[in-house]
């Protein structure tokens, strides 16, 4: 039996309002419980060093409803970053407690989660609110972030102007410096939870695979002698190669909330793209047609979510949108001829089937 968590925001980025899809952080009506902990180093709640976590508890053994459970804990007696509080919790308040972690560097994705409403790894999110980065920078050349962020503000405003004077009050749950505030913390959203706070990721490590994201030759180099690169042509692969694989931007997709099993998602085409930008790989014109579909593709509609959550600073986003461009270019084909193609094949097929049956 597994449990499913959903966030209606999930943009990952400390600082940046919800403007995306102008929805709340608001959690999920879950019943909360609150832990009552005999811990000798928890402190009254008049601590200015003691703080509550809100944490996501699904026990599918026990069955019944997900819900939150609050710890208090004394952050003076732990580490900085929240993973370092969930493994104070765990060790000296509740050792059920479940949730994925291994490098507490941010080199291994394995703690990905959502926290305060925000896709992110628990090893790089401090505790305190107001220490969390609001900036970032993608890899990718071309622009920073801030840019992109700057230019959807840009249209959302100029959309707000076309739909005159609103009395209603959109909250900024994003910009939140109140380091006394409760933390919340939950699944990935949109995920099936295995447990607590584990995402189950088979779907998404099985469409990673599908790409076949490894190195493939048509010809084989002179024994003894190795594949050689341009500076130039590695180059190409900033920006796509330090995907650490978290699924905080597949995520944080709206298009892979509704299309999971079809819309390979913005970490799976990240690293198709890798491949396809490679100059050592051979298959370069296969790999693009592979994706060219419109489902696993074309189901992008630049939301710009992936290229906000990452916490690696990359741009999903830009490469999907140089792969449509390159898909355009090799086949002479869009999203919309695609769709006609696919609706004549299915036309015909039905065709033949009732000349069959006559």
């Amino acid at each position: 039996m597994w449990g499913l968590i959903s966030a209606s925001t999930a943009t990952g980025a400390p600082g940046y309002r919800s403007f995306f899809l102008r929805a709340s952080a608001v959690l999920p009506n879950f019943q909360t419980f609150r832990h009552s902990s005999s811990s000798s180093n928890t402190h009254s709640s008049n601590s200015r060093s003691t703080l509550t976590f809100r944490i996501h508890r699904y026990d599918p053994e026990k069955g019944g409803r997900p819900r939150m459970q609050e710890y208090t804990l004394d952050t003076s007696t732990c580490g900085p970053m929240v993973l370092d509080a969930l493994i104070a919790i765990k060790a000296e308040q509740d050792p059920t407690l479940s949730f994925r972690r291994s490098c507490r560097e941010g080199i291994c994705g394995s703690c990905a989660m959502n926290i305060d409403g925000i896709n992110c790894l628990a090893c790089l999110t401090p505790i305190q609110k107001t220490h969390r980065t609001t900036h970032r920078k993608p890899t990718i050349k071309g622009g920073t972030l801030g840019a992109v962020v700057g230019a959807v503000e840009k249209s959302l405003e100029e959309y707000d102007k076309m739909q005159g004077p609103s009395t209603e009050e959109h909250a900024d749950h994003f910009v939140n410096d109140d380091d006394s505030a409760p933390v919340d913390i939950l699944p990935l959203p949109y995920a099936m939870v295995l447990r607590d706070l584990v995402p189950d990721l088979t779907n998404f490590y099985t469409q990673y695979k599908s790409v076949q994201p490894w190195l493939q030759r048509k010809t084989q180099p002179t024994e003894g002698t190795e594949i050689l690169q341009s500076i130039e042509d590695r180059e190409k692969l900033d920006g796509l190669y330090e995907c650490i694989l978290c699924a905080c931007c597949s995520t944080s997709c709206p298009s892979y909330w509704w299309n999971p099993q079809a819309y390979l998602g913005p970490a799976v085409l990240l690293q198709a793209f890798r491949w396809i930008s490679d100059s050592r790989d051979e298959f370069t014109r296969e790999r693009l047609a592979q994706i060219n579909d419109t489902m696993k593709l074309y189901r992008c509609h630049g939301i710009m979510n992936c290229s906000i959550a990452c916490p690696k600073g990359l741009d999903p986003a830009g490469a999907i949108r140089k792969m449509k461009k390159q898909i355009q270019e090799e086949f002479g084909t869009d999203f919309v001829q695609l769709a006609a193609q696919a609706a004549r094949a299915r036309s015909a097929e039905l065709a033949k089937e009732l000349k069959a049956e006559s």
